[in-house]
C-alpha cells in the first residue's frame, strides 16, 4: 500500500511538470518553425535590389497616375478611376468577368465614368495582336495606353490609313476639276 502512494504520488507531481513541458516544447517548435534560417550576406544584398526594384516600380505607378491626371480631364483621371479602372479592363481581357463586374461595382460608386472602361476595352481590342503574354507588363502597358488615349491605333493600322489617303489625294490633284453644272433655263 505505501508503495502504491508513493508511485500514485510520484505520478501526480510528474503530471504537474509533464503537461507544461508538453505544451513549452510545442511552443518552441511552432516559434522555430516560423522564423526561417538566418539571412546570410548575400541575401542582404538581394534584398536591398530588391527594395530598390521596388522603389522603381512604385516611383512608375505614381508617374502612370501622375500622367493619367494630367491627360485625362474630369473623374476618369482621379487616382482612384484610373486604377479600378484599369483593373476592371484587365480582368474583363483575362475573361474573369464576376471580379470584372464587382469592381466595375466599386468603380461607379467613386463616380467614376462607365463609358471610358467601355472605350478602353475598345481601344484593347485593336491592340490584341501586339499584347504578349511572354512578354512582361506587355498587357498592362498597353491597358495604360488606352486608358489615357481610348482613340489609340496600333502602329501598324496608323502607318497603313495614310497610305490609301494619299492615293486618292493624289489621283484627285491630277485629275482636272468636274465642271460645275449648267443652271437651268426656263
Amino acid at each position: 500500500m505505501r508503495k502504491r502512494l508513493f508511485l500514485q504520488a510520484r505520478f501526480s507531481v510528474l503530471r504537474y511538470f509533464v503537461v507544461p513541458g508538453l505544451a513549452l516544447m510545442l511552443g518552441f517548435g511552432s516559434a522555430l518553425a516560423q522564423s526561417g534560417t538566418p539571412q546570410n550576406g548575400d541575401q542582404s544584398g538581394k534584398s536591398a535590389a530588391a527594395a530598390a526594384e521596388a522603389a522603381k516600380e512604385n516611383q512608375r505607378k505614381t508617374d502612370e497616375f501622375a500622367e493619367a491626371a494630367q491627360a485625362i480631364s474630369g473623374p476618369a483621371g482621379n487616382p482612384e478611376c484610373v486604377w479600378l479602372g484599369r483593373r476592371v479592363v484587365q480582368l474583363m481581357y483575362r475573361d474573369d468577368l464576376d471580379t470584372a463586374f464587382r469592381h466595375l461595382d466599386l468603380y461607379d460608386r467613386f463616380g467614376c465614368p462607365g463609358g471610358h472602361v467601355q472605350a478602353t476595352f475598345r481601344c484593347l481590342t485593336r491592340f490584341l495582336p501586339q499584347i504578349d503574354d511572354k512578354v512582361a507588363n506587355s498587357l498592362n502597358n498597353r491597358i495604360h495606353t488606352c486608358w489615357i488615349n481610348p482613340n489609340a491605333q496600333p502602329q501598324a493600322a496608323v502607318a497603313a490609313t495614310p497610305a490609301p489617303a494619299a492615293t486618292t489625294a493624289g489621283s484627285a490633284a491630277g485629275a482636272p476639276p468636274a465642271a460645275a453644272p449648267a443652271p437651268a433655263t426656263k
